[in-house]
Parts: C-alpha cells; structure tokens; sequence
C-alpha cells in the first residue's frame, strides 16, 4: 500500500504495510539511519522523530497514522534549537557511545520549543523517557540548559 507524507520538508512515499512501525520504514526503506532502534516498546527514546511538531517513538507509530503527514528525524532537524544543542553537546562533551543521542537531540529540541528556559525540573520530567545506556544526564541536562542560554543570548543580541 502506498503511504504519502512529508518526510524533512520534502514529498516522500513508501509501499508498506500499514501496521509496519515508521521507525522500520524510515531506516530500511527511506534510509534514515539516525533514528536508532532501542527497545522496540516506545520506553527508550532511541526511535524519537517530530511528527507533525511532537516529540513521538516511531518504533510504536505506525506508518499509516503518517500518511499526509509531516515527519522530521534527526537529518533533518535543522532549527536554532538543534544548533545550539548540537554546539552545546560537542562543548560539554555530552554523549559518550552516541547511540541514544538522535533521540535525545529531538526531544530536547522539543523542549526548547515549549519551554524556551527550562528549570533542571522541567528537564528532568521531560526527557525522563529519553534512556542513556551510558548515563550522561547531568551532561545532556547541562547541554539542554546551555543551549537554551545561548539561544536567549541570540534573541537579545
């Protein structure tokens, strides 16, 4: 069945099963290999994309909840806020094996958008369902929070 949404601002369309998980049409079929696949439950994080502008695990979304649809993933996240947490990542030296990182990237983008100066309360609630194997949460907690500093800086400059 062919299935037709906006994938990174651009047309795309698969021939999937539409039960098939868009995290699985994503990576094998459009070769969008940032999106990582964790736990396959939607408690790990690893599979987070923006769909339609929030914060969604593809491994429990299925492709046809998609169709007509807009769907980003880590390749093509390319606002200020993933940036600044791009810039803040490699400042602090964040991610440790990298594996989770995609998804915690996009769910703190997301934060950012909805809470340009996030309290450590208000990241800890909000990438509580973003797991890092490695533990780095004071690091990506100290990332998120200077990215946001940054940002409130290019806002007054």
């Amino acid at each position: 069945m062919a299935i037709n949404f906006t994938l990174n601002g651009k047309p795309a369309e698969v021939d999937a099963a539409p039960d098939t998980p868009l995290l699985w049409v994503l990576r094998d079929e459009l070769k969008m290999t940032g999106t990582k696949f964790g736990c396959g439950i939607a408690q790990c994080g690893a599979c987070t994309v923006h769909f339609n502008g929030n914060a969604m695990r593809s491994c429990s979304l299925p492709v046809q909840a998609v169709a007509g649809q807009s769907v980003t993933t880590i390749e093509g996240e390319h606002s200020p806020e993933a940036k600044a947490l791009q810039t803040a990542w490699e400042e602090l030296a964040v991610y440790q094996c990298g594996y989770c990182q995609s998804g915690q990237l996009m769910s703190a983008v997301k934060l950012l958008r909805d809470k340009p100066k996030p309290s450590d309360e208000d990241i800890d609630q909000f990438m509580s369902g973003n797991i890092c194997r490695c533990s780095t949460y004071q690091r990506i907690r100290a990332g998120i929070k200077q990215a946001a500093s940054s940002l409130a800086t290019e806002v007054v400059a």
